[in-house]
């Protein structure tokens, strides 16, 4: 599953890149997360929560950042086993650039799931995953814009 897309956030790109690689913005972004712990450098321990259609799972799993340019992009690559539910692999390429009302924050996404949830069926993830990926970046523009509101 492949989706890229856009939003503008009000605050400026440093505010928005610390954000990403912040782990309270993180665990107030990803939906069902329990617990995000850990550090860029080192990448980040999670517990996440999620139900996929009749399969509900606990996933443990860490978040590497990479391909790091200080306040215009970066990599989260990220990795997930909800035991017997399977797996879940996932990457967002994050740009940033300057725009009127703040900064554009680009993303594309790509993820894999594979066991128990991969027999769910393509439309399924691919619509599971979609919602995800809106989700946290809404989530996550509400928290940096909320952390910033003379922006």
């Amino acid at each position: 599953m492949e989706m890229t897309d856009s939003r503008v956030i009000r605050a400026d790109r440093a505010t928005v890149f610390a954000a990403l690689l912040s782990p309270e913005t993180l665990q107030a972004s990803v939906p069902g997360a329990q617990e995000v712990t850990g550090t860029p450098e080192d990448g980040f321990g999670a517990t996440v929560v999620q139900k996929v259609g009749p399969v509900k799972a606990t996933f443990k799993g860490v978040v590497t950042v990479s391909d790091m340019v200080e306040n215009e992009a970066l990599t989260l690559t990220g990795e997930g086993k909800g035991g017997a539910a399977g797996f879940a692999k996932g990457s967002a390429s994050v740009r940033l650039a300057d725009h009127p009302e703040g900064t554009e924050l680009s993303y594309d996404v790509q993820a894999k799931v594979g066991g128990k949830l991969a027999q769910l069926g393509s439309r399924i993830i691919d619509g599971f995953a979609r919602k995800m990926a809106d989700q946290f970046f809404t989530r996550f523009q509400e928290a940096v814009e909320g952390e910033n509101p003379a922006a």
